[in-house]
């Protein structure tokens, strides 16, 4: 066992947020952590790691075990390069490299004859820190950094980058990449999905699918959920209750257990009225009233069954609009994206072409930054379109979702802002319509500016409903929002009879409402006729095909490329011939340099080679000047190979 949570409690400011908490955390556990928007899962969190204390209860860790935390606030030096942020996890390999390189160049700068016990000091403790430095994998450092950094996405990313300079999105990708280096008994990750496209995500679940330790994760994420826990833990008035099997599993779980909550409740309800009737009738009779006495007792001693809490309050969401559009409601043609100005213009992509047909539910994905959140505003006028052409069609009335809530003025409150949108409207009605999306009371006279991510969102979704628009255009609608409000947006949006053009990276959604998927690449867009698990199934077809041809066509270039060549002047040809000879020769003595220099390195560590002072000094003369030669060979190489 890994982490005992035993009857913990812990409250602020005299709101109790969790209440008589039981949790378990096994090796290999894999737990999803889920619970409305200030439940107390970060809480939870913080006890586990020890930034918080409980205050009842107890919180037991295994000795040996180690914690890795990824927080929404990445922990990483601010001055550091992504190379040297990532070689910091690898502080024993790299102490034992900078003690060898020690130790080599103080083996060689000392007189075996005169120095021998000095000379034989030192070759034991080489062969020591080696040793270490073998175990520890240390010849395996860049060989690991580079495997996570080009899987979370940095592969064209300079590595001498300064962390200063990078987004905050890659900033958490950065912080992921070095707890995944790090490799903790327990990896506890809050939010890890946020900033990441699918590319990355899909190599980050597959790599966590095979995690040796045990994993904690806190997600709004229900695919992901899905892909990798095999048991949900949820928060819900102050209490856990922990669920085995993935999202969509517990989801049944759930329902199963409070409808048989409920069942057993209203079932022992009729009982105990049942009994009270009959001991009121009978008690005062002669005849019954030993009954209705042993009726009683059992009354006194029946453990009453709670009446079950039921679900937390959900927002409500319904998008409804007054008249439909003609069939084709837009038609997009060459389009060439672009963002900034003057000397700070892009050019995201070019010869875009998108269709939308009137009851069409269309999910827009691609990879960040290709220009997808630009498209949707290019396609309403919004930012100026460079070149080509955007016709949408009659009786189109369009309800927009910006992710980034331009539209709204930070300095109004809650009431003042969906207000001044419908002013002819009586306040009971625009509170009622605030009040759908859980914003009520006092919340109402925040200042929007004041608000939280998901309170923003709820206020642009009061504001979009509000709109009766026929065409939706959402750009990652589900941001910042908790499971419960994700759900009702997902059945909002499947029983929505008008047309939706959405951008998301939330896979679950993707499966449950588009009925096409349109991947968004630089010079094109890839239609596929279904949802999103239908777009991953054709799309790996796709690339397999694209590849073939690529292989097909360097072949082709190739074999074209060879055939000019038989063209070319007899010197070219023996110039070309000789360049090749050297390389092989150079490639040959490259691996033999390599081949001697692990021997030597085997031979130095060898306790009998350190025995003899002179022979160990030989070698590591030897080992210095063989890697001499490598250096200069793999400048050859290089020189040779580019000319």
């Amino acid at each position: 066992m890994l982490v005992s949570v035993e009857n913990v409690s812990k409250g602020f400011a005299g709101h109790q947020v969790l209440q008589n908490i039981d949790l378990k955390i096994e090796d290999h556990d894999r737990i999803g952590l889920i619970g409305v928007n200030g439940a107390g899962k970060s809480t939870l969190l913080k006890l586990i790691i020890g930034q918080e204390q409980p205050d009842e209860g107890e919180i037991a860790t295994a000795g040996d075990m180690t914690f890795g935390f990824l927080e929404q606030n990445t922990g990483l030096a601010r001055g550091s390069t992504i190379m040297e942020e990532m070689r910091k996890v690898f502080q024993l390999q790299n102490d034992c490299a900078r003690q060898m390189r020690e130790l080599e160049a103080a083996m060689a700068s000392l007189d075996h004859e005169a120095q021998r016990e000095q000379y034989q000091a030192l070759s034991a403790r080489y062969a020591v820190v080696q040793e270490q430095f073998t175990q520890n994998e240390g010849y395996l450092v860049d060989v690991k950094i580079k495997t996570i950094l080009n899987g979370m996405g940095f592969g064209d990313k300079a590595f001498d980058t300064v962390i200063d300079t990078l987004s905050g999105g890659e900033k958490t990708r950065l912080a992921i990449a070095r707890l995944l280096l790090e490799e903790p008994s327990l990896l506890i990750l809050d939010e890890p999905t946020n900033h990441l496209d699918f590319k990355t995500l899909m190599w980050l679940e597959s790599y966590l699918k095979d995690y040796k330790g045990a994993l904690l994760i806190v997600s709004h994420d229900r695919y992901f959920l899905d892909k990798l826990v095999t048991s949900i833990c949820e928060i819900e008035r102050g209490r856990l209750t922990r669920y085995k099997g993935g999202y969509t599993k517990y989801l049944q779980i759930k329902e199963e257990q409070q409808a048989r909550q409920q069942k057993e409740y209203l079932m022992q309800q009729e009982e105990i009225a049942a009994m009270q009737d009959y001991i009121s009738k009978n008690m005062v009779r002669a005849s019954t009233s030993n009954r209705a006495k042993s009726r009683l007792h059992a009354l006194e001693r029946m453990e009453v069954i709670e009446r079950p809490a039921g679900e937390l309050k959900p927002p409500k969401i319904r998008f409804s609009f007054e008249r439909q559009p003609v069939k084709d409601v837009l038609h997009v043609r060459d389009l060439t994206l672009q963002v900034g100005r003057g000397t700070s213009t892009k050019v995201l992509a070019r010869h875009l072409n998108l269709d939308l047909m009137r009851g069409d539910k269309i999910g827009l994905i691609g990879a960040n930054g290709v220009g997808k959140s630009s498209l949707l505003k290019a396609i309403q006028g919004l930012i100026p379109v460079l070149e080509g052409t955007v016709e949408w069609g009659r009786h189109v009335k369009i309800a927009y979702f910006d992710q980034e809530n331009t539209r709204v003025n930070p300095d109004n409150t809650v009431l003042e802002e969906l207000w001044r949108r419908h002013p002819t409207e009586k306040e009971q009605e625009i509170r009622a319509r605030l009040g759908a999306v859980l914003l009520t009371g006092e919340n109402v006279f925040k200042k929007v500016g004041n608000l939280s991510g998901g309170e923003k969102a709820k206020l642009a979704f009061a504001i979009l409903v509000f709109e009766y628009g026929n065409v939706l255009i959402l750009d990652e609608p589900t941001n910042h929002m908790d499971l419960v409000t994700k759900e009702v947006i997902e059945e909002a949006l499947q029983s929505y009879e008008g047309t939706i053009l959405m951008v998301s990276h939330d896979r679950y959604l993707l499966n449950k409402v588009p009925n096409k998927i349109v991947e968004m690449l630089p010079g094109q867009m890839d239609l596929y006729n279904g949802n999103f698990d239908y777009y991953l199934e054709r799309s790996a077809i796709l690339n397999e095909q694209r590849a073939a041809e690529k292989a097909a066509e360097k072949q082709e270039a190739r074999q074209s490329e060879g055939a000019a060549q038989y063209y070319r002047s007899k010197q070219q040809r023996s110039e070309d011939a000789k360049r090749k000879r050297q390389l092989k020769e150079l490639e040959k003595t490259i691996a033999a340099f390599e081949e001697q220099i692990s021997a030597l390195e085997a031979e130095i560590a060898d306790p009998a080679t350190g025995a003899d002072f002179q022979l160990l000094q030989e070698k590591c003369l030897q080992l210095e000047e063989i890697k001499n030669q490598l250096s200069e060979s793999m400048d050859r190489w290089l020189e040779l190979s580019e000319s």
